[in-house]
Formats: structure tokens, C-alpha cells, sequence
């Protein structure tokens, strides 16, 4: 009689706990999480350190004392010409001198990279006191592009006034509001909500910035200033250049006054070319 074969034994099959696949998505979902940030730590540049007042005033004068020879030299540059002429009653400001109405927001990039060119060409006309640097938001596109505010600065000229409105700081908290005539500006000029808006005296309007934002993004306040001595900086080609053309609009406002800013050779040329 044969002995029977003893039956195989048979493996027990490795069977995966079902709380195995879960936990691995949620591991992968907080490795992408984890990488998203830190990329965005890298990526996003830093808002430049803040400037003591002495620091603050030496930006400011620099960037409003340029030599005449430094527009000169400039001319256009590569400012993407956005003013375009417009028509309305004249605006002028409370003492009847033509005004230049600003519309802006401290969060936005594009604002932040419009105030350089306005400051500086503002600067020909007169004087500013109260300048203070900012950056925009940390988290909007550009982020922490420095630049100068108008919340708290006075502007004093005999040639035109200025009035300018920031309606939120860089984290979106209100500021300030537009009168009623001037939110009709914004209205009638800039029915799709484009900030900044700039009215030159009813003569001419800008909506938008003229130069790109990473023109400085990453770069310190002094930085800028000490780039815009330079005509062959990218920055002075598009900062002075948006700030010429700028200076032209204004002076069709003036009547061509003072004639040490308006009667020069590149300021004439661009007047001509703003129609």
C-alpha cells in the first residue's frame, strides 16, 4: 500500500491593510504641498528691508534732482507709450492750475512701477514733500516690487497741481476714496477699471504701467535710484523714458511752462508724437 503524498502547503497571500493606500495619497498630496512652498520661497523675492528716514530722504532726492543731460540722453527709451488724448471740460485743481489726478492702490505691482516715471516727471513741475517707500503686495503677480507712495505726500507747484488717490495699502486694507467727480474721471476714462489711472488735465489719459514690473523686481529702492544715473541702464530706458513722455503730456497741459523743462529739443519731439 503507497504512502500518500503529503498535499503542498500553500502560501498565505500578502494582503495590503486598506488604510495603506489613503495614507500614501495624503503623504504625496503634503510632499507636493511642501514643494509648492518652497519653491515659492525661493521664487518670490523678499521685500527690500526698510529704509530709515535719512535712507528714505537720499532715494527721494536722487531720484527727483536728475540732471536735464540725463533725460536728454534717454529720450523715449523703451517706455511703451500709453497716453492717449482725450476730451472733456479742462481739469484743474482748487487755485485753477491745470491737475494731474492720480488713481492708484498701494497692493498693485503695476502702480508700483507706474510712481517712479510720475514721481520723477512731477518732479520737473515742483516739489514733493512726505514720499515714502513701499512695496506692493507679497502676494499678487510682481510681488514686492518697490516703489514710493502719495498716501501721506503734498506736492506743491506753480505750473499744476496734483491730487492723488491710494485707495488700499499693500495688504488690500482701505485708504482712501475718490470724490464723486473724480470717481466719474475714473468712469469715463477708464471704464475697464485699469490701475493706475493717471488724468492729465483732462488732456491726456493712462491706464496701466509703461514698463514691466520685473524691470525691478528684486531690486533694492536705492538700487533704482542709483540705476537711474546710468542712461544705459534698463532701468533709466524704461523709467526716464515713461517719465518723458510723462513730462510731455504735461507740458501741452502747461502751455509749454516752464520752458526749462518743456522747451527742449526731446521734450518738443515727444509732444509731437502725443498728438
Amino acid at each position: 500500500m503507497s504512502a500518500r503524498r503529503p498535499r503542498p502547503v500553500r502560501k498565505p497571500v500578502a494582503r495590503t491593510p486598506v488604510w495603506v493606500a489613503p495614507a500614501a495619497i495624503v503623504a504625496g498630496l503634503a510632499v507636493l504641498v511642501a514643494a509648492f512652498f518652497l519653491i515659492r520661497w525661493y521664487v518670490t523675492p523678499l521685500p527690500p528691508p526698510p529704509l530709515s528716514s535719512g535712507s528714505n530722504a537720499a532715494v527721494v532726492s536722487s531720484i527727483t534732482s536728475l540732471p536735464a543731460s540725463e533725460f536728454d540722453a534717454v529720450g523715449p527709451g523703451t517706455a511703451n507709450n500709453l497716453i492717449k488724448p482725450i476730451t472733456g471740460a479742462a481739469l484743474k485743481g482748487p487755485n485753477g492750475k491745470p491737475e494731474v489726478f492720480y488713481y492708484g492702490a498701494e497692493f498693485c505691482p503695476y502702480c508700483a512701477t507706474q510712481r517712479w516715471p510720475l514721481v520723477i516727471a512731477l518732479s520737473r513741475f515742483g516739489t514733493f514733500s512726505g514720499l515714502q517707500t513701499t512695496s506692493s503686495s507679497s502676494s499678487d503677480v510682481f510681488p514686492n516690487t518697490p516703489t514710493l507712495t502719495f498716501r501721506n505726500a503734498t506736492y506743491s507747484s506753480q505750473y499744476l497741481d496734483l491730487r492723488a488717490v491710494e485707495t488700499t495699502d499693500r495688504d488690500r486694507n482701505p485708504l482712501q476714496s475718490p470724490s464723486a467727480s473724480e470717481q466719474q474721471l475714473v468712469n469715463s476714462y477708464d471704464p475697464g477699471g485699469t490701475i493706475p489711472f493717471i488724468d492729465i488735465a483732462n488732456r491726456y489719459a493712462i491706464s496701466g504701467a509703461m514698463y514691466s514690473p520685473d524691470t525691478v523686481g528684486g531690486m533694492s529702492w536705492q538700487a533704482v535710484a542709483d540705476a537711474l544715473k546710468d542712461p544705459n541702464s534698463t532701468q533709466a530706458r524704461a523709467i526716464i523714458g515713461s517719465a518723458n513722455l510723462i513730462t510731455a503730456a504735461i507740458c501741452k497741459a502747461t502751455g509749454d511752462q516752464p520752458g526749462t523743462v518743456c522747451g527742449g529739443t526731446t521734450i518738443q519731439d515727444l509732444e509731437k508724437k502725443l498728438g
